[in-house]
Parts: structure tokens; sequence; C-alpha cells
């Protein structure tokens, strides 16, 4: 069911990468909501544009949302002159990926939200909510990890989500631009993109597909359900700030290793994952874990979806892909 509204007064609001996994569904929790969105996605080649359109075509039609196909680059001051806030979620994901291709990292993880929030500035636009990641700690020194935690990314992907903080950190002390940086802990859920854990592990338990494990299965991980992160963004947008910017753990609905997730997932697709061992990757952490006091503190927000209904719920998606299916995020 989808949740009860959080911002009472009508806005119009600017989601970028609007097409994919997160993306997707909080456009369509906002137009439920009763806002005007203006959606941007440049359906970048890092997985299925056919899938990308499927999660568009959810909310295609609505006569609340105005969606642009194309780079974030074209986007100026004259385009954001109504906008009362911006929901940044484009970005080049990945932190395998990110070793071999760091110049397309930089441009669409830096480079772009650089130009995204001067535009920002230039239009008079004060909220801006980005999309961080839990890869900006790397192995973290304490779990549950703190915001204030020393953050030491293992990967590229990493090192970018905490560039792009520190240049919105810029941002907001010399153009007052207010920043919520959301720093996500693993996102899962119905729509999940084709190359993230749960997903494959559903896919290799349905149709046979090699799951390949790196590491010896021990290694854990505090997943976040999609609905859950919705939620967060939504309220950072109306949510009291202390100017400049405001860096916030959005996870911590308990960790579990691989071996248990995999396990998991078996008994709920009812069907064995075909699964191969291999050594672990450059760049992959052994542990995620949220504190979450201070979302709860700013936003109100805690994590409602434990793991066992949340893969429930995307493997009934995966089941019987439609929209009764899809929209059970909320």
């Amino acid at each position: 069911m989808l949740r009860s509204r959080t911002m009472e007064t009508k806005m119009r609001l600017l989601v970028t990468g609007c097409a994919g996994f997160i993306g997707s569904h909080l456009v369509h929790r906002l137009l439920f909501d009763g806002h005007d969105v203006i959606g941007i996605d440049s359906f970048t080649e890092y997985y299925s544009r056919e899938l990308k359109e499927r999660n568009n075509s959810w909310n295609i039609g609505n006569d609340s949302f105005t969606f642009i196909e194309g780079d974030l680059a074209s986007v100026t001051a004259d385009d954001l002159t109504e906008v009362d806030a911006i929901i940044h979620l484009a970005a080049q994901p990945g932190v395998r990926a990110s070793w071999a291709k760091f110049d397309d990292y930089i441009n669409e993880n830096l480079l772009a939200t650089h130009r995204l929030a001067t535009s920002a500035g230039q239009a008079g636009v004060k909220r801006f909510v980005f999309a961080s990641s839990s890869s900006v700690y790397g192995d973290a020194h304490e779990y549950p990890t703190q915001e204030d935690t020393a953050t030491v990314p293992r990967s590229p992907y990493g090192v970018t989500k905490l560039a792009g903080e520190s240049l919105l950190d810029a941002h907001a002390a010399n153009f007052g631009l207010e920043v919520f940086a959301l720093r996500f802990f693993t996102v899962y859920g119905p729509g999940q993109r084709p190359d993230m854990a749960i997903q494959r592990l559903i896919r290799s338990a349905i149709d046979g597909n090699e799951f390949r494990l790196f590491g010896d299965g021990h290694q854990r991980r505090d997943f976040t359900f999609v609905g859950d992160i919705v939620d967060a963004c939504v309220r950072s947008v109306t949510a009291q700030s202390d100017g400049g910017i405001t860096r916030l753990n959005i996870g911590g609905s308990g960790d579990i290793s691989m071996n248990d997730l995999i396990s998991l997932v078996e008994s709920t697709v009812g069907r064995s994952v075909n699964l191969s061992r291999h050594p672990a990757q450059v760049g992959d952490v052994f542990r995620t874990g949220a504190d979450g006091r201070q979302s709860s503190e700013k936003l109100g927000w805690k994590p409602s979806i434990r793991i066992e209904e949340g893969v429930e719920r995307q493997v009934k998606f995966e089941l019987e892909p439609a929209y009764a299916t899809w929209r059970s995020a909320y």
C-alpha cells in the first residue's frame, strides 16, 4: 500500500535518473502524493534500455509527469526556474565496473553533479537531495556505522560518491544550497537492477542461471528496501536544514550474510540457486551496517521492511512482472 502523504504543499520537483530502479519508484510516489514531477534520464548503457522503459512506463501518461530524455549537461537554469527541489539520483552505478571505466564515473557522478548544482544555484533552487552511498565508508571502523565515521572508500565508485558529497558541500558553502546527502545502503526490491545480488540470486533460482559468489559468503550487507529509500528521499525534500550539507545513513534494517541470503532466496522461490564460488574481488568490502539514529532524528525516518518481506515482494514481481507487483514497494 502506498504511504500517506509527507509533503502537504504541492511542489514541482526534478528527479534525475527517473527511469532507473529507484527513480521510477520515487516518481510514482511523488505523483501519488499529488506533486508535479519533471523526470530526466539519459538511458545510459549500463543495463538494458528495455528495463528502464518498462520502469518509466508505470509513470508515463500521468498528466503531472513531464519526461525528458537527455543528458544532465543539457539542464540549464532556465529549465529550473519553477522547480522547488531537486532529487539527484542519476549516476553511473557499480563498484566493480568502476575500475575499468573510471572516466565514465567522473563524467556521470561528478561533472554532471557539478553542472546540475550550478544550474540550481543560478535558478535559486535551494533544496538538493543527493543519492550518495554506503560505499563512501569502505571497510568501516565500526558497526553500526555512524555518519562521522572515517570515510575510506575502496573503489573508484565510492570515491566519486564521496567526492560528489564534497563538491555539493562547496556549492552549499558558497551559494547557499541546502544539501541532503543520503548514503543509501544496498537497495533492493521490485525492479532491482539486473547486476545486483538479490536480483541475480532470484533469477538463478527461477531460471537456473549461474550465480557467481565472490568471497566465502560470510560477508554481510545491510539491505534496504526501495520503498523505504523512496520515503527517505521524500522526507528530505522538506526536512529542516541547518544549512550546508546534511549527511545521513539510509539503512539500518539489519545486515545479513551472503550465505544466509542465498538460503532465504532459495526458501522463498522454492528452488536452489545455481551457485559457483570464487575469490573475493578488488574493491568489495566485508561488511556494511548503518547506524540510523541521525536519519531518525533529522527525517523522522526508519526502515519498515525486513529482508524476509522485501525478498518475498521482489520474488513475486519476478514471477509476475506487472504493475500490481511492482507497486508492492509501497
